[in-house]
């Protein structure tokens, strides 16, 4: 291959032209450092060693020495906010929307940022109003998620129901998970206020949107209850361990009051002794071992819970146990029961607790909603201790 005369002549062109290139890059970047002020560079040495506070003063320095620097009002806004000075962040941003010379992009941001301030001080009709302005922008799903948040702080399920629907990701399993939630909510607030027929109309809808929607089969066997149609209720309940078993224990109690309303209790209790046998569950164990205790006295109920400990043993298990075979002892062995019962007993009021499988958030009572995440369906009606103890 012969190589042309005239690629020896181009060839320095090349390299004096990426000197020159790099050159004046190095210059553009010198210069602009040095315009910049030095608490801004402070400032940021201190943000990434995580010296938030430091940070912030090198910052506010920064802006007084020069106030044009709009970015560095975000980023300080920003930081007031994480850090919970929310009254700090809003006048930052407030500051910014009132700004004549800020372009359309900006001020859009400036207003997000404000909507996220005010969202974190608790001021959620003023977040509103923000987030509403910014519907129709290029900030509009960002506008529409923060909704839907507020909207499910202040309980308006309507309002969030019609904003999901407008969400782009609308169609996702987490989306119809939620939005039939709201629906059940709704059911909720219908049944408690006797609107029977509305109740059903919404549990109709969370169906529709999640065939699977424990709590809307769980809520349809309350509404066909109050409407005095057992038979009814009991069939939406029973539905509730082919859509997923690990909720049984939460229809439980209705289910016995229904077979007792229709004078087949003992068949009520057959059916929860085979959904204990086929989905082990502490608090399906505590109802059926209530039942037992009660209707069939202390042995009865002894020889329920040790044949389950042998299948499944938990604290909560024994401390069951302990409490069957207290009733049942001699006077003279009541006492070393008791004070056993009382040791086990402190030890599961630490695992008898619910935990959301999103944040890991512990408490004593079932939640729909988790209350630390906002997660839906987050918390399985299971025990810590059948996580944390059971094989």
């Amino acid at each position: 291959m012969e190589i042309e005369f005239w690629w020896l002549l181009a060839l320095p062109l090349f390299f004096a032209l990426g000197w020159l290139a790099a050159r004046i890059d190095i210059k553009q970047v010198v210069h602009e450092s040095r315009a910049l002020p030095r608490s801004y560079l402070s400032g940021l040495n201190f943000l990434l060693n995580e010296q938030q506070d430091k940070a912030i003063d090198a910052f506010i320095e920064a802006v007084k020495i020069d106030p044009h620097t709009i970015e560095l009002h975000f980023a300080l806004g920003s930081l007031f906010r994480r850090r919970g000075e929310t009254d700090r962040a809003i006048r930052m941003h407030q500051n910014l929307v009132d700004r004549e010379d800020l372009s359309e992009d900006q001020r859009l941001q400036a207003l997000g940022e404000l909507g996220q301030d005010f969202l974190k001080a608790g001021l959620l009709d003023r977040a509103e109003s923000v987030f509403v302005k910014l519907r129709g922008t290029r900030l509009n799903d960002l506008a529409l998620r923060y909704l839907l948040e507020i909207y499910q702080q202040e309980k308006d399920w309507a309002k969030a129901i019609d904003i999901a629907r407008a969400l782009p990701d609308h169609e996702s399993v987490l989306w119809r998970t939620e939005v039939a939630n709201f629906h059940c909510e709704l059911a909720t607030a219908a049944l408690a206020d006797s609107r029977l027929e509305e109740a059903r109309a919404q549990v109709d809808a969370a169906h529709a949107l999640n065939p699977r929607c424990v709590r809307a089969s769980l809520i349809l066997g309350d509404v066909l209850a109050a409407e005095g149609e057992d038979e009814a209720a009991l069939e939406a309940w029973k539905r509730i361990e082919n859509q997923n078993p690990v909720y049984l224990a939460l229809v439980a109690e209705r289910i016995m009051e229904a077979y007792r309303r229709l004078g087949r209790v003992e068949q009520g209790h057959v059916l929860l002794r085979s959904w204990l046998e086929r989905h082990a569950s502490l608090d399906l164990l505590d109802e059926v071992f209530q039942w037992e205790l009660d209707s069939r006295g202390a042995r009865p109920a002894y020889d329920l819970v040790r044949e389950e400990l042998r299948r499944n043993p938990t604290l909560l298990g024994l401390d069951k146990l302990l409490e069957a075979a207290l009733i049942s002892a001699p006077a003279e062995q009541r006492g070393d029961i008791e004070l056993v019962r009382q040791l086990i007993h402190g030890h599961t009021r630490k695992v008898a607790r619910y935990r959301c499988d999103a944040c890991g958030f512990k408490a004593r009572q079932f939640h729909w909603r988790c209350p630390a995440c906002g997660g839906w369906e987050t918390y399985p009606p299971r025990r810590t201790e059948e996580f944390d103890l059971a094989p």
